[in-house]
């Protein structure tokens, strides 16, 4: 043989091995997590504050003011510290107004003797604001309770003063979640209604159904600009089923997510033991179309946000490791999905590490990405550090779900994140809980405190 065959040969036999070992270290059939990309924007923290008292207090959402500043929303149980007008340790509706620069400028309860907590805040039209969560009470700033726990929504004005306030329910727990402000400047209330204690009552305009549903169902609610009631119409099954969030669509009609555990009435693919379930009503609540997503195990939706496209992503937490879910990291991870205006999937991502992550609040960012607050209790594979039981974990994704930036921030106790924004000049502002008084987090004023999260994000 002479030398130019020789090389040939060898050459053919090195490509062969080559070719081995980029097979053999292919992880592309989705067993092994890959590693995570480099992002591509760095963030830095302006600054962390927390706010409270000795009992338990915690942000559920944010918003930013007209004025540059932010207004938080959520509960507390505290009489002192930085609550000034309540004397009992029951939870009330707690509304922060703070500056650009996170200091104080005005903080005021709603509520009555029983346990009131808000969930969701935004800015309305007129400047003001309007809260909705769930309500205990029957006296005080709460003059009508039906039941266990009714819906309650509260309009207060710029100054935080009540303009009008409206209770919803029955006889069982019926408790809300998230609100908007409609194209005719009424408002959509979801979370869900404890049907079985309703009798079915609940669907306006509709006869009762003579077979009852089951003891949760997504309930939504529409009210005038004043808060009266237009319509209600509820949507489940025989089992659990809640939303979480919602928002209108461009079409004048409303889309409602949440989990659902049923696999009949209103359920018809159910695909484990809970799942995303996500409805879509038109404007006078009939209900266009319904679809479920996940896999075998628990699977559960908590915000959604639209792409401004006829799109929408969807983001929570999944146990699951078939059915939709690919790529799961272990125990539970922030799962996200991209749909269309009939709920077609298009794209499913699963992120964290192995330990338990979630996604908890998603905001547009004026990019085309999306902030997604949560949190996680992992060190590893998407989650770069973890500093305590669990870390405010947040993530800035690009329309196709990959992602550009992530940051845990909180100390060696635990921290939750559950709101998010990006404010008017481009920064990030998130809310939670905390109760660390170390690494990033200043104090702790007892217990369980709010805190607020500012970042500076740059390429």
């Amino acid at each position: 043989m002479n030398h130019s065959k020789s090389l040939f040969y060898m050459s053919i036999i090195l490509i062969a091995i080559f070719s081995l070992i980029a097979c053999g270290s292919d992880d592309s059939d989705g067993t092994t997590p890959t590693a995570p990309p480099v992002d591509q924007f760095q963030g830095t923290i302006e600054w962390v504050k927390t706010f409270g008292g000795t009992n338990e207090d915690n942000a559920l959402s944010v918003v930013e003011a007209t004025d540059g500043g932010y207004v938080l929303a959520g509960y507390t149980q505290s009489i002192d510290g930085d609550i000034t007008d309540k004397t009992a340790t029951d939870s009330d509706y707690w509304v922060l107004k703070l500056s650009a620069n996170g200091e104080i400028v005005w903080t005021k309860t709603y509520g009555g003797s029983g346990d009131d907590r808000a969930e969701k805040i935004i800015k309305t039209n007129d400047g003001g604001y309007a809260i909705v969560g769930y309500s205990r009470s029957a006296d005080e700033d709460v003059t009508l309770n039906e039941g266990l726990q009714d819906y309650w929504i509260v309009k207060i004005d710029a100054s935080g003063d009540i303009q009008w306030q409206k209770s919803f329910g029955f006889s069982g727990i019926d408790r809300a979640f998230s609100l908007v402000q409609t194209q005719d400047d009424g408002y959509f209330i979801t979370g869900f209604l404890d049907v079985t204690a309703s009798g079915g009552e609940g669907n306006d305009n509709r006869s009762k159904s003579s077979v009852k549903h089951g003891v949760g169902e997504f309930w939504g609610i529409k009210l005038d600009a004043s808060g009266e009631k237009e319509w209600r119409r509820f949507f489940g099954g025989t089992n659990n089923d809640r939303s979480y969030d919602t928002l209108q669509t461009e079409d004048g009609g409303f889309i409602m997510i949440g989990s659902s555990e049923s696999v009949d009435f209103d359920i018809t693919n159910s695909k484990g033991s809970y799942d995303f379930w996500a409805v879509k009503v038109n404007s006078e609540g009939t209900k266009l179309w319904q679809k479920s997503f996940g896999g075998s195990e628990i699977d559960v939706a908590y915000a959604i946000a639209t792409t401004g496209n006829g799109k929408f992503v969807i983001v929570g937490d999944s146990r699951s490791a078939d059915g939709d879910i690919t790529g799961d990291r272990g125990n539970a991870d922030l799962w996200m999905i991209q749909i269309d205006g009939n709920g077609n999937m298009i794209w499913q991502k699963s992120l964290g590490g192995t330990a338990f992550d979630t996604g908890r609040g998603i905001h547009k960012t004026q990019n085309g990405g999306f902030i997604i607050t949560g949190n996680s209790r992992s060190n590893d594979l998407d989650v770069s550090e973890n500093k305590g039981q669990s870390d405010i974990w947040n993530i800035m994704i690009d329309n196709n779900g990959d992602v550009m930036w992530k940051s845990t921030v909180g100390g060696s106790e635990a921290e939750f994140g559950e709101g998010c924004i990006e404010t008017s000049d481009q920064k990030i502002v998130v809310v939670g809980n905390s109760e660390s008084t170390d690494f990033d987090v200043p104090n702790n004023k007892g217990s369980k405190d709010v805190i607020i999260i500012k970042y500076k994000i740059e390429k």
